[in-house]
């Protein structure tokens, strides 16, 4: 048997990667989500951006766009096609409107569209 000594960035990584490949994601807490991009739909509005940062209910989202409209949402999440987008930066979204959440594997939108 062989010991090897990672970093803790490089064994977060592998954890990450270990754990997308068997199609699960463990969340224990909204802080668990930071670094991770999203398509979040809320009560009222859609939204895609990085989590950034936690502070209570509170996430902070980078690179956010608001979605006005979706189109076929297989084809949004899947292929990162979007109808109607208008980029706005940074912003903050209250978990508590949140409905549901989904990776979002595909480059941020930066044209209004």
């Amino acid at each position: 048997m062989k010991t090897f000594e990672l970093s803790d960035e490089l064994a977060e990584q592998l954890a990450d990667q270990l754990t997308e490949a068997k199609g699960a994601t463990e969340i224990a807490a909204l802080a668990d989500f930071v670094g991770r991009k999203l398509f979040i739909r809320t009560v009222t509005y859609h939204l895609v951006g990085k989590v950034e940062a936690v502070n209570g209910n509170l996430m902070e989202l980078s690179g956010a766009s608001w979605v006005a409209d979706s189109g076929r949402f297989m084809q949004a999440i899947k292929n990162g096609t979007l109808n109607e987008v208008e980029p706005v930066g940074k912003c903050w979204v209250n978990a508590s409107a949140v409905t549901d959440m989904f990776p979002w594997d595909h480059a941020l939108p930066k044209d209004q569209k």
